[in-house]
Order: structure tokens, then sequence, then C-alpha cells
């Protein structure tokens, strides 16, 4: 789905969005990560997860180890999910995600799976690429700051529940999410908190596969839709950047 071809969404005031990374669709990484999660988030097929002996009997059910990145579908995050300020609709976000990604450039982005505390995830393999994606990320935050309406109390509660740092603290009350700015760290998450053993497995599984499926394209952005609450996130459209093919 490309830039003026919109997936219907069904808007109210308890609908969220968000500003992703995703894989060109088609592509072997938008293929692979879209099949390991068990659901295409653009399509919304549901799809039969790769199975891996090593970890037995929930081999068969790779979701079951990603129940979470599931429902979020196959992404990066650059603007966290956020409820559209009073008087904004999802055409506003679509607007504004034109103008953002019609100044950006794209760029390979070398990756690794690695584990980040409990779950498993891909991320920038090298420094420069980790600065790169940061920077994209925070004038992202900065565009589509007028239209995130701020978390109301319950959420924030919720958020501060998490053991955040000073710092953190700071973020949340400014931006409304914590992990933004010199605390972001762009990651692709393929799994739920899991136990030692089964994040070894499939660090290993995914650094196999990487070799064969060379390095992401950055190279636009694509609105996610969250119609409803705990309903999955859904690919409502796609901004490819200045000069992407």
């Amino acid at each position: 789905m490309s830039d003026g071809s919109k997936t219907v969404c069904e808007w109210t005031d308890q609908s969220r969005f968000a500003i992703y990374y995703a894989p060109a669709r088609g592509s072997a990484w938008w293929d692979i990560g879209c099949s390991w999660l068990g659901r295409d988030p653009e399509s919304g097929q549901r799809l039969v997860p790769p199975v891996l002996p090593a970890l037995a009997a929930r081999s068969r059910d790779v979701p079951g180890l990603a129940r979470a990145p599931q429902r979020y579908g196959w992404h990066g995050t650059w603007v966290a999910p956020a409820r559209c300020v009073a008087g904004a609709a999802l055409e506003d976000v679509f607007r504004a995600a034109h103008k953002w990604a019609r100044r950006q450039e794209p760029f390979d982005l070398h990756v690794e799976a690695a584990a980040l505390e409990r779950f498993v995830a891909i991320r920038p393999a090298m420094a420069d690429g980790g600065a790169a994606m940061r920077a994209l990320a925070a004038d992202a935050l900065h565009e589509f700051a007028p239209l995130r309406a701020m978390p109301n109390e319950n959420e924030r509660r919720r958020r501060l529940d998490g053991q955040l740092t000073e710092r953190q603290r700071e973020l949340l009350d400014r931006w409304g999410y914590p992990f933004v700015l010199d605390e972001f760290r762009f990651h692709m998450t393929l799994s739920d908190p899991i136990d030692a053993n089964e994040r070894q497995v499939l660090v290993d599984w995914w650094n196999a596969q990487i070799p064969q499926l060379g390095p992401l394209r950055i190279d636009g952005a694509a609105v996610f839709a969250e119609c409803g609450p705990t309903q999955p996130f859904v690919l409502v459209a796609r901004f490819p950047f200045a000069g992407a093919r």
C-alpha cells in the first residue's frame, strides 16, 4: 500500500495512531517478520509461523512466544501509539506523515538479533545506525507532537508503575512517552518476555537468517492504527521517503 492508497479504519476518540517503520510490502524482511508473528497487519491475513525444533512443543506456535508483538504488527517504533488531540483525525495524521516522509532520504540499516532484557528484537548492529534511527525518531516526535493527545491520569499512572528513571519521568510528562529522544532505542520486537534458553534459540535462529535477508531498507513511514481498545494494530497507510523507489 503506498502514499495515497489507505486502508479504511473506523476512527473514534478512543482510536490510537502510531508512526512506525515497516519493511516494504513483498520484501524478504516484510514476509519473514509477518510470518514469524503469524499476522500481516496490512492485509489482515493470518500466516503460518516457521517451525523451530529447538523450541519443542512451542515451535508449533511462534505467536505463543510473541502475543504482544503479534497484536502490534511487524514494525519498529518511531512515534509511539497515542490518541489524536481533540479536533484531529486520521486524515490529519496522513497529511503530517506525507509531509514528514518527503523530507527524509532512504538508507540501509545493518541489523542483528539480540536479547533486550527478557525479550528478543532486531536492532541496529552498529552505533551509527542506531544514531541515524534515533535522529529520525526525534524528528518524527516533533512533527507529530501537535496531533498526539497526552496520556490520561490512569495511563500515566500505569507508566509510572514501570519503575521509570527520573529522566524517563521527565520525558513522559513532556512528550507523553518515556522512551524518546536520548532514551530512544530502535528495535523490532520478536517475542514476549521469555526465559534465557528460549531467548538464545531465537537470537541464534534470526542471526542465521540475516545474512540472506541483508540490511533493512529504511525508505518510508507507515501509519498504524488501533481502531479500538485492545484491537490488533493495522497498517493503514505507507508514505515513501523522498527518492524511494
